[in-house]
């Protein structure tokens, strides 16, 4: 059958076929064709995007927790203030996949590269305006975080770099941001292969001082990932110059066009709130974990840590979910946009579904792995386990927030953010840990109740289909 395939264009792809095209780049219209092998051609590399994007913290903790407490202080205490930079380049990104996506969907390739071209300027002019700032104030924001005297001596030039150069952060976010919503989901893929590759070698040899580097300790990290980052935006640059089969940007395509600037910091600014008040929520429930005391604090660090890494996938499904929606909406496809988030989110579904299941049944062994703590293990394992019964509620709800945002509602998740995790999440976390007999169960019971009243509120929003009304 497999050679049928290959010798019989009208035949059907089999599995295998599309995978290797998946890594390969695809050149297929996403607004035509199985709906189920677009979702999978978008979705292979996206996932193994954002798998790839987890490594750079990954490697730079696994480097610097050798060089004891006040290293480790100094990239978690950073870590948190860049969190905000996330944010404002998760807000840009999926703006601009948004908009970049709807010219593909149109057909309107000027159209595209103009929208691109917009969003280097923003990002640029962005970088910049946090960059700077953040350069010239580290030791100040090292105080202010709480920092000791010896953290702020010795981290003090890691967190100047880390912060200010987080605009190749941004802009590593923002310019996978246009290859995405132009469908080159595996461009973007293989240019964090290239930052990763550098930043592994790049690590060990500027921390310890290997051959002929110097020996730099905890801001040899924050200058390796700097290196690798920046060099892998310099690509995007390059490949952007170069042009694809779907987007080509010209010298006429170099200058500034304010409508359409202006409707990229429209939707960006909501965008940018949206993810505020996700990762802001986040740290309200750590303020409340952390009245249990030190074990409670390690416990929930762990078993989030182990969530986060295992949805990873799903935000690569997300994604995938998000760019079809946009091409489509642009190529007057309404039911084939409804009908890839419906499809995504049922194998969103299964994906998380299945993880969940194997989190409750062997999360005594998986929390093992990290600490045999009597007083940490137990909580940790009933964490992992209230969270993963959320698993298909968390599943689905992210596809549709992310559907939205592919149609350039920002608006609406952000609303529905900030009433489930503020209005909803936060006070009954409180309440449940400080007035029943859950206590510190309570908390995390709180996420699976709000995770579940998001998704319902989405389902109702998305039916009612102002989303499909969007102009971009």
């Amino acid at each position: 059958m497999e050679t049928q395939a290959t010798t019989n264009p009208g035949a059907p792809a089999s599995l295998w076929q599309s995978v290797k095209e998946a890594l390969r780049g695809s050149h297929q219209d996403y607004t035509t064709g199985s709906l189920n092998r677009s979702i999978l051609l978008l979705a292979i590399p996206m996932v193994l995007e954002m798998v790839l994007e987890s490594l750079f913290a990954v490697v730079d903790v696994f480097w610097v927790s050798r060089l004891g407490a006040d290293a480790i202080a100094t990239v978690g205490l950073t870590e948190s203030v860049l969190t905000l930079v996330f944010a404002v380049g998760l807000g840009l990104g999926m703006s601009t996949t948004a908009m970049v996506a709807r010219r593909i969907g149109e057909k309107d390739r000027e159209g595209a590269a103009i929208s691109a071209v917009q969003a280097v300027f923003l990002g640029v002019i962005v970088s910049i305006a946090l960059g700077l700032p953040f350069f010239v104030f580290a030791p100040r924001l090292l105080a202010l975080m709480g920092a000791s005297p010896s953290i702020i001596a010795s981290g003090a030039n890691y967190t100047r770099i880390a912060l200010g150069g987080s605009g190749v952060v941004l802009m590593l976010f923002l310019n996978n941001a246009i290859f995405r919503g132009t469908g080159d989901a595996a461009i973007a893929m293989r240019l964090l292969w290239v930052s990763n590759i550098l930043n592994l070698i790049l690590d060990p040899c500027l921390i310890f001082g290997l051959g002929p580097f110097p020996k730099l300790g905890v801001t040899g990290a924050a200058l390796a990932t700097f290196t690798g980052r920046g060099i892998g935006v310099l690509y995007q640059f390059y490949r952007l110059g170069k042009g694809t089969e779907r987007l080509q940007i010209l010298s006429r395509h170099l200058r500034l066009n304010s409508s359409v600037l202006w409707r990229l910091i429209r939707v960006s600014l909501s965008g940018i709130l949206q993810f505020l008040i996700g990762q802001a929520s986040w740290i309200g429930l750590v303020r409340i974990v952390s009245l249990f005391g030190a074990p409670a604090l390690a416990a929930y660090t762990i078993s989030i840590r182990i969530v986060i890494f295992a949805i990873l996938p799903s935000w690569g499904l997300s994604n995938a979910a998000a760019t079809l929606v946009g091409q489509n909406l642009g190529a007057g496809h309404l039911e084939r946009a409804r009908n890839a988030v419906w499809r995504t989110g049922l194998w969103n579904m299964a994906f998380l579904g299945s993880v969940g299941v194997v989190f409750i049944v062997f999360a005594p062994s998986i929390i093992g792995l990290f600490t045999q703590d009597p007083a940490v293990a137990p909580v940790a394992v009933n964490c992992l386990r209230i969270f993963s019964c959320g698993n298909i509620a968390f599943a689905y709800g992210m596809v549709l927030l992310q559907a939205f945002n592919g149609a350039g509602d920002t608006v609406t998740p952000t609303y529905v953010n900030l009433f489930g995790f503020w209005a909803l999440e936060i006070p009954l976390a409180w309440w449940l840990a400080m007035h029943t007999r859950m206590h510190i169960n309570g908390v995390f019971i709180s996420v699976v109740v709000a995770q579940s009243v998001i998704v319902l509120i989405s389902l109702v929003l998305f039916r009612q289909g102002r989303w499909a009304r969007q102009r971009i």
